[in-house]
């Protein structure tokens, strides 16, 4: 290693620019100058230089020569001629200097225990010159020798936990157990690969910290937003320290676009990975490592996943906070900012709704990235249009634009409207399902028999799921309170009627998943213990792209009571809880009650949507019949079933019974669907409803249908 020609033959380097290796190169030389010069002169002054079993045992001259050796002041002889090449502004050991706040000296004694990394030919040298061949990195003592240093000197201090070789993780001193002179040294493998050209993160944060972006990375342009600018700015002040505020929007992609803005690397961290890992410390002295090396910027957050009032979260969160104290930290989440949290109090920034228009652009912009497709302008509109209503961040936005374009290369065609809604649902968590019992919609509008006056409610509220960014975000027109965006939706009516399935079809139009709320897993008899179960689900359901059904609401939205004793207290404490939280909601759920009349009036005004659910009249009932029945099933020529719908007043869940009762009849009997099992399967769901069985009801088929039955 005598050139800078020899250096563009390393492996793996043959990518990195001439320059950073012709730079590291130069001064390793100077370094292997030292190193020839102090084998040289330990060689001379050695009685047995060719002992081959040197270093293995100590000889009585030989520590007789080591008690007339020089003490711990005395000089040391200069191994090279000249200080050492000092690298030009710009370079990779001249920008590591000024990101770590290197002396020179530091610098040099990095290069030595950097040296073993780059040529295998120092290990052997080291070893001889440590006088130990199991010993081939440098020592502290030999790490000084070789710059010059006496032992005694402040050099010594550069290798003390708060120096910047240490604290800023470029050099690792090992043998804690030895003397300090002894302990050995060595350099991480990233800081190596940095100086040699590599931008690849450090193999220690694979799996917790994702980077984005090129090296070249763009500077602001004309389509940078307002608030990019801003955040970018705020990121120059101070500590650079920032916590955007989510209400509603998307910080996460806020945070990435910002550091993009100002010319950083953004970093963006797995904070459930971090706080999962036994020792978070060394991953943290990792990253702060990372941020300075890549020139880049952290991405921390949701906050709410990292527990901060948890004191070990806390701390964590603080020793991140002073680790990358100067680098651009942004940490997001819904929480308010705690100053204990951090040393440093950060510039607060809210992040609102980006609205339709700045949603359709990024979803463009990722069924671009992903390769897809939508087909002719009209079909873009339609795909645009069709995500309205969901809730996403930028990244799962990116995540689902791709999901929904392998949906589509998996048929050869472009991408449409189920390929998104499919990889929408797929970006839920499964948080919510662990509390609910999740549907996936199955049926449409035509599945439905309504009034008139109950679709238009059910249209409504799909109408509101589409539009409340607009109207909530962007408009404003739910402010203060602590309010939320959540939508709240009651159906009521007698049993059968449809609520249930109606909640299912407004979930199948938004392209959302149904979520019923088992409430046996919410009622505790303990106190408390059940609105700890209802916030659960409430947290879980507004980070997810589904509709909330509480069936039976009136179980637990009761109305409140007066005060006897301490059951009637807490009582109406639970109540009490639920008004609130139904007002910060940023969901939407649906209740559904047989007795609307047992419900709080509270929750009659926090309610958006009221749909009523009558029993279905004759003509109904008729169609009701007919679609539950199918077209798969075989039916007798006689089979009337108008005179089912005139005669049996039922809701449809009990016609759809009847339905399934008759087919199982039919096929037992190996004939079609004729009006004598119809007969029987209403005559047993009257004893189901335990409801007479009235001969001016059913005519002529009663004694055939008991016997059909029987």
């Amino acid at each position: 290693m005598t050139t800078a020609q020899g250096a563009r033959a390393v492996p793996g380097t043959a990518d990195a620019p001439t320059a950073v290796i012709e730079d590291l190169w130069e001064r390793l030389v100077h370094v292997e100058q030292r190193v020839r010069n102090a084998v040289a002169v330990r060689r001379a002054a050695d009685p047995q230089p060719d002992d081959p079993y040197r270093g293995q045992y100590l000889t009585p001259e030989a520590a007789g020569r080591i008690v007339a050796a020089r003490d711990a002041f005395a000089p040391v002889p200069a191994y090279a001629s000249g200080p050492p090449p000092q690298s030009p502004p710009g370079s990779r050991i001249h920008r590591l200097a000024g990101s770590f706040g290197l002396l020179p000296l530091d610098v040099d004694l990095l290069l030595v225990a950097l040296a073993p990394d780059i040529d295998g030919r120092f290990e052997q040298l080291y070893g001889y010159l440590n006088d130990d061949l199991t010993r081939r990195r440098p020592t502290i003592g030999l790490a000084l020798e070789l710059c010059g240093l006496p032992a005694a000197s402040s050099g010594r201090f550069r290798f003390s936990p708060s120096a910047p070789l240490v604290t800023g993780g470029l050099l690792e001193v090992r043998d804690a157990e030895r003397p300090l002179l002894s302990r050995v040294l060595r350099v991480p493998d990233r800081i190596g690969a940095y100086l040699l050209g590599d931008d690849e993160i450090d193999g220690r944060l694979r799996g917790l910290v994702r980077a984005i972006g090129p090296d070249g990375r763009p500077e602001a342009g004309p389509d940078t937003g307002p608030e990019v600018l801003r955040v970018a700015a705020a990121l120059g002040t101070g500590s650079g320290l920032v916590h955007l505020l989510d209400r509603g929007g998307d910080p996460g992609g806020l945070a990435v676009e910002a550091l993009l803005a100002a010319g950083r690397r953004p970093l963006v961290v797995d904070i459930a990975e971090l706080a999962a890992l036994p020792e978070p410390a060394e991953a943290v002295r990792t990253l702060a490592a990372e941020v300075r090396l890549s020139d880049g910027g952290i991405v921390l957050g949701p906050l709410e996943t990292l527990a901060p009032e948890r004191p070990e979260r806390a701390r964590l969160l603080g020793g991140l906070c002073a680790a990358v104290s100067g680098a651009p930290l942004l940490a997001y989440g819904k929480k308010n900012w705690d100053p204990l949290w951090a040393g440093e109090s950060p510039v607060p920034v809210h992040v609102l709704s980006p609205g339709p228009t700045a949603l359709a652009r990024q979803w463009r912009q990722a069924l671009a990235e992903a390769g897809a497709s939508a087909g002719s302008r009209s079909a873009d509109e339609e795909v645009i249009e069709a995500t309205a209503s969901y809730r996403l961040d930028s990244e799962q936005v990116r995540k689902a634009a791709a999901v929904a374009s392998r949906l589509a290369v998996l048929e050869d065609r472009p991408v449409d409207v189920r390929d998104l809604r499919t990889a929408v649902r797929a970006q839920n968590g499964a948080g919510l399902e662990r509390l609910a019992r999740r549907i996936e919609p199955a049926v449409g509008w035509d599945d439905l028999v309504l009034p008139p006056a109950t679709r238009r409610e059910l249209s409504e509220l799909a109408l509101r799921a589409r539009h409340r960014e607009q109207v909530l975000g962007q408009w404003r027109m739910r402010p203060g309170g602590g309010r939320g965006r959540g939508i709240i939706a009651l159906f009521a009516g007698e049993s059968g009627t449809g609520k249930t399935m109606s909640a299912e079809v407004v979930a199948s139009e938004l392209g959302m998943e149904l979520y019923v709320v088992d409430l046996s897993t919410v009622v505790d008899k303990y106190v408390g213990e059940t609105e700890k179960n209802l916030e659960r689900i409430f947290t879980e359901a507004s980070d997810v792209n589904g509709i909330l059904l509480f069936d039976e609401a009136d179980a637990i939205f009761g109305k409140r009571s007066q005060v006897k004793d301490a059951h009637d207290r807490h009582a109406n404490v639970e109540s009490a809880y639920l008004l609130q939280r139904m007002e910060s909601f940023d969901g939407i759920a649906v209740l559904t009650t047989n007795l609307r009349g047992n419900l709080d009036e509270a929750f009659t005004r926090r309610l958006d949507v009221i749909a009523e659910f009558p029993m279905p009249d004759a003509r109904q009932r008729l169609a009701l019949w007919d679609r539950c029945l199918g077209t798969a099933i075989p039916r007798e020529a006689g089979l009337d079933l108008e005179f089912c719908a005139g005669r049996f007043e039922l809701a449809g869940g009990s016609i759809r019974a009847c339905a399934v009762t008759a087919a199982y009849l039919a096929a037992e009997s190996g004939r079609p669907l004729g009006m004598e099992q119809i007969v029987s399967a209403v005559i047993q769901e009257y004893r189901k409803l335990g409801r007479l069985v009235r001969e001016n009801e059913f005519g002529t088929w009663l004694d055939g249908g008991r016997a059909g039955g029987a």
